[in-house]
């Protein structure tokens, strides 16, 4: 087999509907669009949404909330997660990747203080809570901010 020989499998496609050729092919005259109205007429059809003067789904649903474009969204860790790490250890981006603890990073990595480090680990993420820092540098560790 080559790209010369190759074509759809049979039943997979059909010949277009020639429209408005003749009385003799089904679809003559009206070119199946029927008599008058709206949708029989040149450029005509209803807009995506229109409900044919009933109120649109759209407008009869409530506005709710505020998505500001300026909004940064991290993902988050907590310090209890952080244990599976070796004392000593660089836990940056990469390493949280391999642990399984980031899906994906959105707009960065935040760290949590929930739970207890007992470990001395070098940190590195996009943020710290303050609770996070205190408990990393009690433990011995220390964080770098990227």
């Amino acid at each position: 087999m080559d790209l010369s020989n190759l074509q759809p499998s049979y039943g997979s496609t059909h010949s277009k509907k020639r429209l408005g050729r003749g009385h003799g092919s089904g679809t003559g005259k009206t070119a199946g669009k029927g008599h008058k109205g709206q949708n029989a007429r040149s450029g005509g059809g209803v807009k995506p949404g229109f409900e044919g003067g009933q109120m649109p789904l759209q407008r009869r649903l409530p506005k709710r909330g505020f998505t500001p474009l300026s909004r940064k969204e991290y993902v988050l860790v907590n310090l209890r997660d952080l244990e599976l790490f070796e004392a000593g250890s660089v836990v940056d981006l990469e390493a949280l990747g391999k642990a399984g603890l980031l899906s994906q990073i959105k707009d960065g990595v935040k760290i949590l203080g929930d739970g207890e480090l007992t470990k001395t680990l070098t940190i590195k993420a996009h943020k710290f809570s303050k609770s996070a820092q205190a408990k990393i540098e009690a433990a011995g560790g220390n964080i770098e901010v990227l």
